[in-house]
């Protein structure tokens, strides 16, 4: 271990490469079901239809995570804000897994390119010149736009992310408070930036799968979605690293608490905004809205409805608004794994209902369910080495910032 290079020389700079070599063998060990799950698509019947739907599914469950980091970190900074200073650069690093997720994206990208219409149907010239409604669309749905539009969001998202963590790394070097300055004068332009690209990546990537349909918050929906997951994320991160002597000193109940605090306070948010979506929909009672729900309430779907109305909200509404549940590093962790994977559930019905085969939307089945949970740990596996890898020998905290004083001695009223 190591200590920073400030004038006290006090505090300890920490890095991921001291939990040694096992993290990046377990995540590489996890990648590998990536291509068991592709396997199994070529077995079973349909099987490259659920292998594609489930690998988009996997990449923006994993891609939900990082954006949701990627505007914590840029809020923090625009809100300048003192108690989360110690946990921003653990989300720094989170929010680099834009990276490997860009390239994991491509294929989609690709093959779309190439005219294929498993995913998309406005990808198909001869669909779009027989249906009415997507030639209407095809100005903005269409594979050239599609693939221009892939390199804006993710050449976004992938410089904001490096450039937060650059600039925050140069000032554990330099102790340049010039440094914080500019990043609070950079993260307005920033978010604005992170809104549009976040709101019409959703539209692009998840909602045209069914381009018959359409939904003004879809893109908000998803925003709220990823917020829920990467909270979820940081405080399983925060629980394990401090479990591991890293953190434990500067990262205290205090802080865990707040991160609990806002991990139910954006699952309330997603119930919000879904019962908004759900309410306006039915009430208006329009076929070309109504059309998202009616495949979402048979043929199995209807279970997993409920239980996102139940398992995702009610239930930690009712057990996890406790302020206990919050300061227990136990209990925080147990709700945390339980809500990433309402949040899993939550990615799985927006995008796997949208299969048909002989044009009926099709229903819940085993091999649906394996193939997507091997997809999404191994979209994982490859997501987490990645963070990983970017995290390198980098301290876990920014020992330089300005505000650390005020993030080590922060407290709850």
């Amino acid at each position: 271990m190591q200590t920073s290079p400030d004038t006290d020389n006090k505090i300890p700079v920490q890095t991921l490469a001291e939990l040694g070599p096992l993290p990046m063998k377990v995540a590489l060990g996890c990648s590998v079901l990536l291509p068991v799950a592709f396997v199994l698509g070529m077995i079973f019947t349909n099987g490259w239809d659920l292998f594609a739907f489930s690998y988009l599914q996997s990449t923006f469950f994993c891609l939900s995570i990082s954006l949701g980091a990627l505007f914590f970190v840029m809020i923090q900074q625009l809100t300048r804000a003192g108690w989360s200073v110690v946990l921003r650069r653990l989300s720094e690093f989170i929010s680099m897994g834009v990276i490997p997720l860009s390239v994991l994206v491509l294929p989609i990208v690709i093959l779309t390119l190439m005219g294929n219409d498993t995913l998309y149907q406005w990808a198909n010239t001869k669909t779009v010149a027989d249906d009415h409604l997507l030639h209407a669309k095809s100005p903005y749905l269409n594979t050239g736009f599609f693939a221009l539009r892939y390199l804006i969001y993710f050449g976004s998202w992938i410089f904001l992310a490096r450039y937060f963590l650059n600039k925050s790394v140069a000032q554990d070097a330099t102790g340049d408070p010039e440094l914080t300055l500019l990043m609070e004068r950079r993260s307005g332009p920033a978010l604005l930036l992170y809104a549009f690209t976040l709101s019409f990546a959703a539209i692009d990537f998840l909602m045209s799968l069914d381009a018959h349909w359409f939904s003004t918050i879809f893109g908000i929906y998803y925003f709220a979605a990823g917020l829920v997951g990467f909270f979820s994320f940081l405080a399983i991160s925060l629980v394990y690293l401090r479990s591991k002597n890293l953190l434990k000193g500067p990262v205290n109940v205090e802080h865990l608490h707040d991160v609990g605090k806002l991990l139910f306070a954006f699952n309330c948010f997603w119930a919000y905004i879904a019962i908004s979506q759900y309410l306006l929909i039915w009430y208006a009672n329009i076929p070309e809205e109504t059309s998202f729900f009616l495949p979402r309430q048979e043929q199995g779907w209807g279970v997993v409805s409920l239980t996102l109305v139940i398992g995702h909200f009610a239930i930690p509404f009712v057990f996890f608004m406790s302020r206990w549940m919050k300061r227990n590093p136990a209990a925080l962790c147990f709700w945390a794994v339980y809500l990433l994977i309402m949040n899993w559930i939550d990615i799985f019905w927006l995008v796997m209902p949208n299969i048909a085969f002989d044009g009926v939307k099709s229903a819940v089945t085993f091999q649906m369910i394996l193939i997507n949970v091997c997809c999404t740990i191994g979209v994982g596996g490859i997501f987490v080495a990645g963070i990983l890898k970017f995290a390198g020998e980098k301290s876990l905290m920014p020992v330089r910032d300005p505000r650390l004083e005020e993030s080590l001695k922060f407290h709850n009223i």
